[in-house]
This record gives structure tokens, C-alpha cells and sequence, in this order.
């Protein structure tokens, strides 16, 4: 199908600018996943001072959330905003994770894709996307994070309407890049550090990290660098109001003016 051709092409013309973005900027599992809680409504800036604050409380960890008096981890993850829900539903995964899988990621992350998707969803301040960037980027399961800036890039290029929901999307995206997969297709690396080849910022690129360099089978990692550099479209070009087509890498993709 020419959607699928043409997001395989976003995908190339991205990576052969920006290279590697390590997502996600993390150095555990348990990580991914508090940082996946923390970002709902606020911005990365204020997830990582909380996240900063769990480390240097030495608590950013299972068992650390777990023996954390509820009103001590409310002021540490204070600066994510929302801090009273967020600290009940980070007690809540933990209790989830020591009743249904023993209290280990490893026992939680060999379940099947699909049923542990749907055990997340059924958990409080978990939807699609809070489950599947847990799924991707904590547990290198090979599903696809669609977030606003995926609906916003790919409703400006006419490959989605404006009723298309989350699973379409996150399907037709999947099927996509599945071939990318195939030899010769997948881009070479670029090294860590090298210049964008594009005027302006490298994407959403963050500094390496413990998981971001972790191996990863290779439609997990396809999976990983296109929301990533989707992130880099939304957040530096096909922003909300006043988009900066002129510059964006994709800019040649856009459909003529009806």
C-alpha cells in the first residue's frame, strides 16, 4: 500500500538525519517504567527531577517503591505534577507485579506481548500509550508507541483521518516497518555524536544510556528509533500551531495543497 511506502520512506529520510536517538534515556527496566507513570501530563524536565530525586533517595527500584511510605514518595515524584496519583499508581504496579508475577520484570516481560498488554491496560492510569511505551522501550516487546505527535505528523500527510484511532494507527505504522527489518533495508548506525545532516536539532535525541544501548531484536529496535524521531518532528517542526514545514526533513513528503 503507498502508506506503508511512504512511511517506510519518513523513516529512512529520519534516520539518515538524525542517526540514533537513544530512547528510552533510562539505566533500568524499573526506570522505563516510572518514568512512563511520571510523564503523564508534564513535561521530561519535570519527570527527571523526580526521577533524580527516587535515585538519590535510593528508591527507584521495585523493592524501593515498595518499602517507600506513601507520603515520602508523594514529595519525592513532586515535580511531575499529579504527584498523589502517580505515587498510588506506582504502589499499585508494584503490588500488581509481586501478586501476578512474583514481584519480577523478568517473570512480568517473558509473558506474551499480547497478554501482558492487556494486563497493563486493565491497571489504574495505564492506557495504550503509558502500556505500550513499557512494553517497548522496559521490556523490548515489538509494538509500536503512537503518541499525539504520530497522530499530528500522519494526519498532515493524509495517511490517517482525524477518526482513526489508537490501534489503527498503531497498526498501520507496525505493518509499515516490519519490512524494515529485511537485509539491506534497515539503515547502517550512525555513530553516537555524529552532526545532523539537517538544519536544526538531531531529532529528540537523548545521551546514551544503560537501556538505550541495550541489544534489542531488530524490529524492536525499529520500532524505538521511529518514535523517537517522530518526537523530533513534533516537538522541533510539525508543532501544534505555527508548524515549521520549510525546514522539517518530511517536508517533501506533504501532499499538494487541495
Amino acid at each position: 500500500m503507498q502508506e506503508n511506502d511512504q512511511i517506510r520512506r519518513y523513516y529512512q529520510t529520519l534516520y539518515e538525519s538524525w542517526g540514533r536517538q537513544h530512547w528510552w534515556p533510562a539505566e533500568s527496566q524499573f526506570e522505563v517504567i516510572a518514568g512512563a507513570y511520571l510523564t503523564q501530563n508534564t513535561s521530561w524536565i519535570n519527570v527527571e527531577r523526580a526521577l533524580n530525586n527516587l535515585r538519590n533517595a535510593q528508591v527507584l527500584s521495585v523493592s524501593g517503591i515498595r518499602c517507600t511510605p506513601l507520603p515520602k514518595l508523594e514529595r519525592l515524584i513532586r515535580s511531575a505534577g499529579y504527584f498523589r496519583q502517580k505515587a498510588r499508581r506506582l504502589k499499585m504496579f508494584v503490588r500488581f507485579l509481586d501478586e501476578h508475577h512474583r514481584g519480577s520484570l523478568r517473570r512480568m516481560f517473558a509473558k506474551p506481548t499480547v497478554l501482558l498488554r492487556e494486563e497493563l491496560l486493565g491497571l489504574e492510569g495505564i492506557g495504550p500509550e503509558t502500556a505500550d511505551s513499557i512494553l517497548l522501550y522496559a521490556g523490548n516487546h515489538p509494538v509500536f508507541v503512537v503518541d499525539a505527535y504520530t497522530r499530528r505528523i500522519l494526519e498532515r500527510h493524509d495517511l490517517v483521518s482525524g477518526r482513526a484511532n489508537y490501534e489503527e494507527i498503531r497498526s498501520l505504522v507496525e505493518r509499515a516497518l516490519a519490512p524494515c527489518t529485511q537485509t539491506g533495508f534497515l539503515p547502517a548506525p550512525i555513530p553516537t555524536g555524529s552532526v545532523s545532516k539537517v538544519s536544526g536539532p538531531p531529532g529528540s535525541c537523548h545521551i546514551p544510556s544503560r537501556m538505550s544501548t541495550a541489544t534489542r531484536a531488530p524490529l524492536v529496535q525499529v520500532f524505538n528509533e521511529m518514535h523517537g524521531l517522530i518526537v523530533g518532528v513534533g516537538k522541533s517542526f510539525c508543532k501544534k500551531s505555527q508548524p515549521e514545514c520549510e525546514r522539517c526533513p518530511l517536508q517533501r513528503f506533504l501532499p499538494a495543497p487541495r
